[in-house]
């Protein structure tokens, strides 16, 4: 064989060699799965509902913001996240694209407002009344006779209101959970709706023991239907990015890390 036969044979061998081995990149290329990224950024919002939600030495914690947390790290996401009023969130979330919002309570009157993630804390909530001052409450009408305390925009608000009560005659709205207890305990109100851990954090917060100075006047079984507190995406965002977040809320709560959360704040 001459020279240039060799030097051709050779180049014709690294030529097909190559080729096969780009044509196995491609091939195990495609075979990886690669989850998709949402094309916008998201804006995560919530508000001060201790100890789901709460600002602590300035730093945002709970345990439903931890559960928010690992999902985002999960799904492989970097996004801010802002507490505020509950009335400016949720109005955020729905008229704003792109905004996941929590602890919200997936109610009949708000499920096609929002696209719905999954639950991430249990709940159950009750109307309160200070031990200092008990009412008996046999159903929810009997709360009529009486001033309780709610939340601006809650779903302790939503529900009341619902079934005819009214801020200025039975209600008493505030921008603050612990503004409530506050008023509850000085006798400004005489019940309070409240989810029961949110109520019992805030009592022992004042230095009080929650079994000596609340009584659970009436449960409201209806909320607690609603199955707890979700995340939620405004109505206005891709279902991809929804997905994703399915997808890594459900891959939490599989591999442990959920129930790892969940113990730490019972």
């Amino acid at each position: 064989m001459t020279l240039h036969s060799l030097i051709h044979t050779l180049g014709s061998t690294l030529r097909v060699a190559l080729l096969l081995c780009m044509t196995a990149d491609a091939a195990r290329a495609e075979s990886i799965h690669v989850e998709p990224v949402p094309a916008q950024p998201i804006h995560v919002v919530t508000e001060e509902l201790p100890p789901y939600n709460m600002t602590r030495d300035g730093v945002l914690t709970g345990m439903s913001t931890e559960v928010v947390q690992a999902v985002l790290k999960q799904a492989n996401m970097q996004a801010p996240i802002q507490s505020m009023p509950w009335a400016r969130a949720y109005d955020l979330a729905l008229h704003t694209p792109n905004v996941l919002i929590y602890s919200i309570t997936r109610t009949a009157e708000r499920e096609h407002l929002f696209k719905w993630v999954g639950t991430i804390a249990a709940s159950r909530w009750y109307l309160y009344s200070s031990a200092s001052h008990p009412v008996r409450l046999l159903a929810l009408d009997d709360a009529r006779d009486w001033q309780t305390a709610t939340v601006n925009e809650d779903v302790g608000e939503q529900y009341l209101m619902a079934r005819k009560f009214q801020i200025g005659q039975q209600l008493q709205s505030s921008n603050r959970y612990a503004f409530n207890y506050q008023k509850l305990q000085s006798g400004h109100v005489d019940l309070w709706i409240s989810d029961e851990l949110n109520a019992y954090y805030l009592a022992r917060q004042a230095g009080d023991d929650p079994a000596r100075t609340l009584v659970q006047s009436l449960r409201v079984p209806e909320l607690e239907d609603a199955g707890g507190f979700s995340m939620a995406f405004s109505a206005g965002t891709p279902d991809t990015t929804v997905q994703l977040f399915q997808k890594a809320l459900d891959t939490v709560r599989a591999n442990g890390t959920y129930d790892a959360i969940a113990r730490k704040w019972q």
